[in-house]
């Protein structure tokens, strides 16, 4: 080890501690808002990563067609909670959110199959593609079991994560695959070499981390979502849709898993189940975080990065276990620390 060797680890630090990050952001916003731990949060971040490679090679995603399916599901679904007071506006717009815009987004799938679109169309449309799955994922699994204990609905994501799973294998297949980079400029500083890439990274955690700051705090959707985070009965009283709290949760969420596949799959090679590990580091910083307290998520995901990246050098076959090994202490804290109360109920 000299000083070379350690800014080398610590910029692989950072730049991983960046992705997780942005997921344990995620993570924490999902449970905060609906009480689920969104184990599933790693498939959208496999399933943008390999919508976007997929695209970016010529063909279409078969996630395009999952849209499609899980729409149909919801509108199904949306019909039968409204069918005694079913109007004309209701299923207009529960058709055009369930159906038509997944198929909108497929048709366009399919028409850009074949062609070298650029860079900043299979983006968008990777987003708009996992978006979709993200929000029929809450109200298909969910939102029927919104008011349900927090072991249940952990039951129903463990079920949600290896369903997503399996369909990634079939959409996929067993094989790794690459996307290419959103920038090929590279500098060096001193010794240390920042690619196009590795910037990205930055410049878009930084971005994403301060739009949520903004959201939040200066948006009426925001406060909404943190009146429903504070207490969901609460803001039911005051007119808040606690229902649509959820997909709004679940829809930023699986844009963030989204964004931080596309940022990874240049750097790494991807495979199906590649983001349940990944997903599983930024449920780590979540959990140093409290589950409640963004900045610490973010702090905890840089040291979780650094871990990581330190670990590699010193024992590289022992660096999961290691990073993995931080929940532990944190666990056993707070456990002694937190008085034992009942859960509360809706």
């Amino acid at each position: 080890m000299n000083t070379t060797i350690m800014l080398f680890l610590l910029q692989d630090g950072i730049t991983n501690g960046a992705i997780y990050a942005l997921l344990g952001l995620a993570l924490v916003l999902v449970f905060a808002v609906t009480r689920v731990i969104l184990i599933p949060q790693g498939e959208f971040v496999t399933y943008g990563a390999l919508t976007y490679a997929t695209l970016s090679s010529g063909q279409v995603p078969g996630t395009a067609r999952l849209a499609v399916a899980m729409g149909i599901v919801a509108f199904g679904l949306d019909l039968f909670a409204g069918r005694r007071s079913l109007h004309l506006r209701l299923v207009g717009r529960a058709f055009a959110i369930n159906i038509v815009l997944p198929a909108a987004i497929l048709a366009l799938s399919i028409q850009l199959a074949g062609r070298h679109s650029p860079v900043a169309v299979n983006i968008a449309l990777s987003l708009a593609i996992v978006a979709a799955i993200g929000l029929f994922l809450y109200r298909i699994a969910f939102q029927p079991i919104a008011h349900a204990s927090v072991l249940v609905l952990l039951i129903a994501s463990v079920g949600c994560h290896l369903a997503l799973q399996g369909f990634g294998l079939v959409f996929f297949g067993a094989e790794g695959q690459r996307g290419p980079a959103l920038s090929d400029t590279a500098f060096t500083l001193g010794p240390l070499r920042f690619t196009g890439q590795s910037i990205a990274v930055y410049a878009i955690t930084l971005a994403l981390i301060a739009g949520l700051w903004l959201f939040f705090g200066f948006t009426l959707t925001g406060k909404a979502l943190r009146a429903t985070a504070v207490n969901r009965l609460g803001a039911r009283l005051v007119g808040i849709r606690t229902a649509l709290s959820g997909q709004i949760a679940f829809l930023l969420a699986s844009v963030i898993g989204a964004i931080s596949g596309i940022l990874i799959v240049p750097i790494t090679t991807l495979y199906y189940d590649t983001g349940f590990l990944i997903g599983l580091k930024g449920f780590v910083a979540a959990i140093i975080g409290g589950l409640v307290s963004y900045p610490l998520t973010a702090i905890a995901a840089l040291l979780v990065g650094s871990v990581e990246a330190f670990s590699s050098f010193y024992a590289s076959n022992f660096k999961e276990v290691i990073v993995f090994t931080l929940i532990l202490p944190v666990l056993v804290l707070r456990s002694l620390a937190a008085p034992a109360v009942e859960e509360e109920k809706d």
